[in-house]
């Protein structure tokens, strides 16, 4: 197999270096800057052992590539880019693939892996491929520098949960997780992997925080404090009770320590700070989009459908959105000033008036 990582940023970059390494077939897709950087340089590689310069093949979409029977789409972009992503790579002809009109498509044929945060993309996924997989990723990892990621984990650099969409297993992905476990990789299969990525959503109510409050009121341990720990379990209770309210089940977070183990353990490289996790990263970079539509959004849009306020929430979308929109770095904003836009409401915010 062929793996294409459309999104060769934090985690689509490890992946992807990551079987690159253990002898698989990689191409990355990225653009701008990093495309060109991947380009000239490499891939720049570093882990808690060291750093490597990887020599995969980069490209800039599917015009500069072309999709084989064979091939496996891992999209490891952001959410609110999945749905011009995967508009995109769906209709391109796949070679030695016949068919009708010209051929078969990337999405009569090719599976299609959501490497990413939410529980929306596999939905949008699937309106356009036949063949999904979920992927619940706990991969610590950052991309703020292009042609380069610095991967945490070890010794293996992440827990990567997989499975069909909407459930079930097949030879498909099992061929991928054990190709995955072979390339310094935790990758259990499951048969229902949106289980897994409902509990991660619970853990990602939380990057709007780190986002926007920074590393402020973290303890000696990395533990929240204070505002940001109240912040915090009100943010995770109220996704918690609207996800209890939908009928959504969701593994403990129990349960997500024990498959991790002892083999995923968060160590960045030497000489390494670590800032933030990956809506931290996108407020860093300045990108001007932040995925928290699809993390608090997602709780604030099931809140409404179910009958449950999520204040919390829809404060968290709000007041991400716009920070991401006006370029504010993390830690633009107080975790006091958060709580005050809850009961105020976030257009109110002194946050959203003085923050910058």
């Amino acid at each position: 197999m062929r793996y294409i990582i459309i999104g060769a940023g934090a985690v689509g970059g490890t992946i992807g270096g990551c079987l690159f390494e253990a002898g698989h077939e990689v191409v990355l897709v990225a653009r701008g800057e990093h495309l060109a950087a991947l380009r000239a340089d490499g891939l720049r590689l570093a882990t808690p052992d060291g750093e490597s310069i990887l020599g995969i093949p980069a490209v800039g979409g599917p015009g500069e590539l072309a999709p084989r029977s064979g091939d496996v789409l891992v999209v490891a972009t952001k959410s609110q880019d999945s749905v011009a992503v995967l508009s995109e790579w769906a209709r391109q002809p796949v070679a030695g693939e016949a068919g009708t009109a010209g051929g078969r498509t990337a999405a009569d044929v090719l599976p299609v892996i959501c490497a990413q945060n939410g529980v929306a993309n596999e939905r949008f996924a699937l309106r356009r491929f036949r063949h999904v997989y979920g992927m619940c990723v706990w991969l610590p990892a950052t991309h703020l520098a292009p042609g380069a990621v610095t991967a945490h984990g070890q010794p293996r650099a992440g827990l990567l949960f997989v499975g069909r969409y909407p459930a079930g297993t097949d030879e498909t992905i099992e061929a991928v997780a054990a190709d995955l476990e072979a390339s310094r990789l935790l990758a259990p299969v499951s048969p229902d992997v949106m289980r897994w990525k409902y509990c991660k959503l619970l853990g990602n109510l939380g990057n709007a925080i780190e986002a926007l409050c920074g590393r402020a009121g973290a303890g000696p341990g990395g533990q929240p404090e204070g505002a940001v720990a109240e912040l915090t379990e009100r943010v995770r209770a109220e996704g918690a009770a609207v996800l209890d309210a939908a009928g959504i089940g969701y593994a403990s977070t129990d349960e997500m320590r024990a498959a991790r183990g002892d083999q995923v353990s968060f160590r960045p490289p030497d000489r390494t700070v670590y800032g933030g996790g990956s809506s931290w990263q996108s407020l860093s970079r300045g990108t001007g989009s932040i995925e928290a539509d699809y993390l608090n959004g997602e709780i604030a849009l099931l809140g409404r459908e179910h009958g449950v306020p999520a204040p919390v929430n829809e404060t968290l979308q709000w007041l991400a959105n716009r920070a991401a929109a006006e370029r504010w770095q993390p830690g633009s904003v107080s975790p006091e000033d958060i709580l005050a836009a809850v009961s105020t409401g976030p257009a109110a915010s002194p946050a959203s008036a003085t923050a910058g």
